[in-house]
């Protein structure tokens, strides 16, 4: 990576315009600005360990509007609050209505639940999975939970952490490392006793979850890695357009992340879907349903995904899944 680019003097909307352009670096510069005062308004009405889970959501929220933010109806200062006060809100009305977590160390309380039979509670459930996270998590070191948000929700470089943080690259390697570790650690017993004490379908979902988390954090590990690459992909014919997609892996790793941007939606009764051609054969990667802002983002493992592959093509196609490619290429890569 290039010597970093100073954006002291960049106004906030030319910094919004790059990033809608697909410059990943303008977030960082609008993180270092406007993250400390979001964390101000969010922690005094919610609490730190919450308000910093605030600010990962605006920013991701403002990498993700970048394309539909318009200049002329206001300056990027307000809208940003503006969300963040949303983000606020809405958490104060969900805490409102969620039932109290009580804490239970040594899970007396929990055995002592009677068994919930067929059908449990989804609501229930995703109340103590998110206390269990949520502990864990306020336990981390106020400078890993920043690192490693920038790490996942922006998918920032180490480089740009380090950059964004002002920090030396060593320490910011080192939080990221440090994170990881100790949120698997601190994980680790509360996963186990879930599965100990909680049987039949909340048994099934947890391990659904648990791989899920599991994929999730192999991903972070993939993205953080100093020796991580990034292949564009490119409308064909036209390398310029805004359409744009990003396949990240890891050689050595059978993990890929994988995004589109300022796609529209896909045709009725059609999907994108990412087709990689690795070893001469093509491997369906997943379908893609690009969000109000054409964004979308999926994972994908496979033991072949380890090398670079040989072509990248998202294409149009059908929902039912075939032995290879069969629509029209929206990007691809080289």
């Amino acid at each position: 990576m290039g010597a970093p680019v100073m954006t002291e003097n960049v106004s906030d909307e030319a910094l919004m315009a790059e990033l809608a352009s697909g410059k990943q670096d303008a977030i960082g510069a609008l993180y270092a600005r406007y993250a400390p005062t979001v964390l101000g308004m969010a922690a005094q009405a919610l609490g730190r360990p919450t308000g910093e889970e605030i600010v990962q959501d605006v920013f991701v929220a403002v990498w993700k509007g970048a394309p539909t933010f318009d200049p002329s109806r206001g300056a990027v200062r307000p809208w940003l609050l503006q969300i963040a006060h949303y983000r606020i809100a809405n958490e104060l009305r969900r805490r409102s209505r969620r039932p109290k977590i009580q804490d239970d160390p040594d899970g007396g309380r929990l055995a002592a639940l009677p068994d919930p039979g067929p059908g449990p509670s989804d609501e229930a459930w995703s109340a103590y999975r998110q206390a269990a996270l949520r502990r864990a998590l306020e336990e981390l070191p106020p400078p890993q939970r920043q690192a490693l948000g920038l790490a996942f929700f922006e998918q920032l470089s180490h480089d740009e952490i380090a950059e964004t943080l002002r920090l030396p690259l060593g320490t910011a390697k080192s939080r990221i490392r440090a994170g990881l570790k100790s949120l698997r650690l601190r994980l680790a017993p509360i996963v186990a006793l879930l599965a100990l004490a909680i049987a039949g379908a909340i048994a099934l979902r947890l391990a659904s979850e648990r791989s899920r988390l599991g994929r999730e954090d192999r991903a972070l590990t993939m993205l953080t890695s100093s020796d991580s690459r990034a292949l564009r992909m490119t409308a064909p014919g036209d390398p310029s357009s805004a359409i744009h997609g990003t396949y990240r892996f890891l050689p050595g790793s059978p993990t890929a992340v994988f995004t589109i941007s300022r796609f529209p939606a896909a045709p009725a009764g059609s999907v994108y879907r990412l087709w990689a051609r690795v070893n001469g054969a093509w491997l369906p990667l997943g379908v893609l349903r690009p969000d109000a802002s054409g964004h979308a983002r999926g994972i994908a493992e496979h033991p072949s995904l380890a090398t670079a592959p040989e072509r990248l093509e998202v294409r149009t196609e059908t929902t039912a899944v075939s032995s290879a490619p069969t629509g029209p290429v929206v990007v691809g890569w080289p």
